[in-house]
């Protein structure tokens, strides 16, 4: 994939609202909203790209074994089959593309950033049938299969689970589907946070949050390269469709408007953010209200 080319107005619009749309229904396609935000990058997706994509998700479940056993079976098998026999896994130069973050491209190149390598691996796990959920580890995305109640590792002796069955199993699809071992989730933890495994980290990740956190990374990926703030801007404008985002989100696409030169709307932006932080913290609101003056003083 080349530099992004967005699509034109109208079918941006179209993407949106379909994104707004899904983002809202009772129980939110995460692959569907993968899609839109693939589409939102590169002009090229249309709606048959995107069948193609769900249809190749499909293919993909329809080749692992029928319903291999317990959690360790079924992370034992995703490993194997996309890890494995597909070469689907990530490398430290997929952080600096921006197709590693869009499920269609991860689909055709096989490699990705973790969260997305691990949308594949979810979304092919839950077609064949297992019981599985992203796992939003500090500095890294895993996948989960299993009971996400405590790791086997935090919970004394005694008190575990006799079988496999009733286990937590964690996988690592950027590291190939790699199981990982209770010592290997705390490592992890540790070098981000330099704090030990909490069990709170092993709950599953809520869909929308997921998609929240892809965003940020493309946003991530677009900050720094000054030249792709459209990139930034769009990613920004997605968040803002999900039903709850951070209200700091109205601030940010401000800034990126008045970079870009619209500096009439990016004031009015700041304003209604403004408006947001007064109630709380009055001198803030002050500093953005000066922003958002300075801004319009560009227009002259």
């Amino acid at each position: 994939m080349g530099p992004p080319h967005p699509p034109g107005p109208e079918r941006s619009a179209a993407w949106r609202r379909w994104f707004a749309d899904e983002a809202r229904a009772e129980r939110p396609d995460l692959a569907t909203l993968c899609l839109l935000i693939g589409a939102e990058a590169d002009g090229a997706l249309d709606e048959a790209g995107m069948d193609a994509a769900q249809i190749e998700l499909d293919r993909l479940a329809g080749e692992l074994p029928f319903r291999p056993g317990g959690p360790q079976a079924w992370a034992t098998a995703l490993a194997e089959h996309l890890g494995g026999h597909c070469g689907f896994r990530g490398s430290a130069g997929d952080y600096q593309r921006l197709e590693s973050s869009l499920l269609h491209e991860v689909l055709r190149r096989r490699r990705g950033l973790p969260i997305l390598l691990s949308v594949v691996w979810m979304e092919v796990a839950r077609r064949a049938g297992a019981h599985v959920y992203g796992v939003a580890l500090p500095g890294h995305f895993v996948v989960g299969f299993g009971p996400p109640t405590r790791h086997p590792t935090t919970a004394p002796q005694e008190a575990r689970r006799s079988t496999e069955f009733e286990e937590q199993v964690l996988a690592d699809p950027f590291d190939g589907g790699r199981v990982m071992t209770g010592p290997d989730a705390e490592l992890l933890v540790a070098g981000a946070t330099g704090a030990p495994l909490d069990p709170s980290m092993l709950t599953p990740a809520d869909p929308l949050d997921v998609v929240l956190r892809i965003l940020n990374n493309i946003r991530a990926w677009a900050s720094a390269r000054p030249e792709r703030g459209d990139v930034a801007l769009w990613a920004v404008d997605l968040s803002l469709l999900l039903p709850s985002h951070p209200a700091r989100l109205r601030y940010d696409r401000a800034q990126l408007l008045v970079q870009h030169g619209d500096f009439l709307a990016g004031a009015t932006e700041l304003d209604a953010y403004a408006d947001i932080v007064a109630p709380v913290d009055e001198p803030a609101a002050d500093r953005v209200r000066q922003q958002a003056r300075a801004a319009r003083a560009m227009l002259n």
